[in-house]
This record gives structure tokens, sequence and C-alpha cells, in this order.
């Protein structure tokens, strides 16, 4: 689909090539099924802790992260997965971290909700709902005042938005015209909570209280997630300020692992999986001759054989010595 934008004046963002949708059809087939892969190892034990799947909001991650430079920053919430292997951070990694193990991106000191690869410019995985807010306005006022040409994606869900630093974000990119698509994935519940119990007005409509221009994007076409946002980066490379834009998506798991789901129905599940965004690519490219069956089983084989390999790279990692407890625990000073 074309989709018009508030911040160009020269119409869409051009749309994707074949080959690259091919690759979005890839890296969202990955995505999934790394993902179910993640919770079947949460039921056997191997991942303890919180774990957040992302689950049939691929497209999001594929779509907004496809559109950034390498020199680019992504900073994002807890139910970071996808993001980061849409951002190109090692699955083997990920995967390792997930167990605890030394080969982890963070040596197995952070979990799922705590990937980082600074390397790849992402920069988290954070926990506090909104937390990381701040931490975007700072990133972005660094590429500004040191006349970088860096655009920083800050990600954040539905739930975010009744929170402080929201606010205090949105203002501070807009008074000084910081280079920040402010990216918000809208599943529809903030944990159990649905949207309509707890924010007044559609979220992109609030970015008009800070003057910073905003779109509400269908969130399960992959396409247009991509364009919007390839419109948005281009906006806030060429030192407009930010932008902002709310992507409508669905989660088919729970909030986490621990969610029993009681808040919904499952005949509401499966009608949203009516708008599967894998679903909908693949059905697109075969229509238009540009993947085939055999194409699609051979992605299929390939995701299946590279998440494997993730959980046993994950299994073969060792895990943590125990004297390594205490590292990078800063000491208070003696006391006299």
């Amino acid at each position: 689909m074309s989709v018009e934008t508030p911040w160009t004046e020269s119409g869409p963002a051009e749309a994707p090539s074949a080959g690259q949708l091919r690759h979005f059809l890839y890296q969202m087939a990955f995505i999934r099924r790394f993902e179910e892969r993640c919770g079947e190892m949460y039921t056997k034990g191997k991942v303890r802790g919180f774990l957040h799947l992302y689950i049939g909001q691929e497209a999001c991650a594929v779509g907004a992260i496809n559109t950034l430079a390498a020199q680019d920053k992504v900073i994002t919430h807890y139910r970071d997965h996808g993001h980061a292997i849409a951002r190109g951070v090692d699955p083997n990694r990920i995967m390792a971290e997930l167990f605890g193990k030394v080969d982890g991106t963070s040596g197995g000191r952070g979990g799922s909700m705590h990937i980082f690869d600074v390397s790849k410019g992402f920069l988290g995985g954070h926990a506090i709902v909104a937390g990381h807010m701040p931490t975007a306005v700072g990133l972005g006022l660094g590429s500004k005042m040191q006349n970088l040409d860096t655009v920083t994606m800050c990600i954040f869900g539905d739930g975010g938005v009744g929170e402080g630093e929201f606010h205090e974000a949105l203002n501070l990119a807009s008074l000084w015209k910081l280079p920040i698509v402010w990216f918000c994935e809208n599943n529809g519940y903030g944990m159990g909570v649905p949207l309509k119990d707890s924010i007044a007005n559609d979220i992109y409509k609030l970015a008009a209280a800070y003057k910073i221009p905003s779109i509400q994007v269908d969130g399960m076409d992959v396409v247009a997630v991509y364009q919007a946002t390839k419109a948005a980066v281009d906006f806030c490379r060429s030192g407009n300020g930010p932008a902002f834009i709310e992507v409508l998506t669905y989660r088919y798991r729970g909030h986490s692992m621990a969610d029993a789901e009681l808040y919904r129905t499952k005949s509401e599940i499966e009608e949203n999986r009516k708008r599967d965004c894998i679903d909908r690519l693949k059905a697109t490219l075969m229509e238009k001759g540009e993947l085939t069956e055999v194409d699609w089983i051979a992605i299929t084989e390939r995701v299946e054989q590279e998440t494997a390999a993730a959980v046993a790279f994950a299994e073969a990692s060792p895990n943590p010595p125990l004297s390594s407890l205490f590292d990078y625990i800063t000491k208070e000073p003696a006391r006299a």
C-alpha cells in the first residue's frame, strides 16, 4: 500500500523492492520461529525470569528497523528480541543471553529484557516502562551537538504513554528539534488493560501537543510500516526535528509467559490472526509471481535450521563461573 505521511512534501516513500520484500518475509518468519523456540525453552526451564514474546508483531520491527542506516541507534522496551534480530544482532548470542550463558550479548547478565549490542547500535532492551525514553532524548541531543548524521529510533509500547517520561521526552525532543523517530507499538493492551480503558485519545494525536508530526499505521502490514518509517527517518535526518509513528499491531501470546490471558477471548485472537503479517506478505508476493511455494518451503526450512542452531549454541555455552559473581559491580569506598 502507499502511505502518505505528514512529514514529506514529495509524496509517499518509495516502496521496497521485490528482493527487500523477500528479505522481510524471511526476517519475520525467523523472528516468529525464534520466539516460539524461546517459549519452548521457557517451559523446559532453560529460560528463566520474565519472557515477553513478540509473536504477531513482527512487521513492526522488520518494517521500521530496515529503514535505518548503520550509524543509527535503536533503543527499545523489554519485548526486544525481534527488534534485536531485525537490527542484525547475532541470534545465537541472543538465545545464549536468554539462557544466562557467558556467550550471551551481555554475558548472561541481562536476560530477555536487556538485549544489548553496541556494535549494532542496539542500546537495549529496557525493563522499566517508558524509562528509556529520556535516554533516547540524550542520544538525540548527543547526535545534534556533535553534528552527527545519526537518527535515534525509540520503540515503546502503548502502556508507556501514561508515564510521565513519555511527555517529558516528547517535549524536550520537540523543543530541541532532535533527530528521533518515536515509534509506538500499540498492541491493544497494557499488560491486561485494554487501551480504551486507559487512554482517552488516539495515541498518535497526543504528539500534536508537542508540535511533533505524527501518523497512525497498520502495524500488520510490513510495507506500510516501512514506507511510513522511511519517510520519518529521512525527515529527522534532514534536521526537521522528531517524528511520531503509532503502529496498530496485535500480540498473539500473553503479555508474558506468566500471563493467564483472562482479559480477552480466543475468538478475538483468532480474528486478529486473519491479518497476520507473514501470511499477508507471503500471499502478496505469490500473487505477483515473486515467490513460489518452493521458495516458501526453502525459507521455512532455513528458519527451522537456524533457530535450532541458536538453541544448540545456547545449550553448549558455559554458565558464568561463580568467581565472576561480583564482576561489574561498583564497590563503595572503604570508610575510615
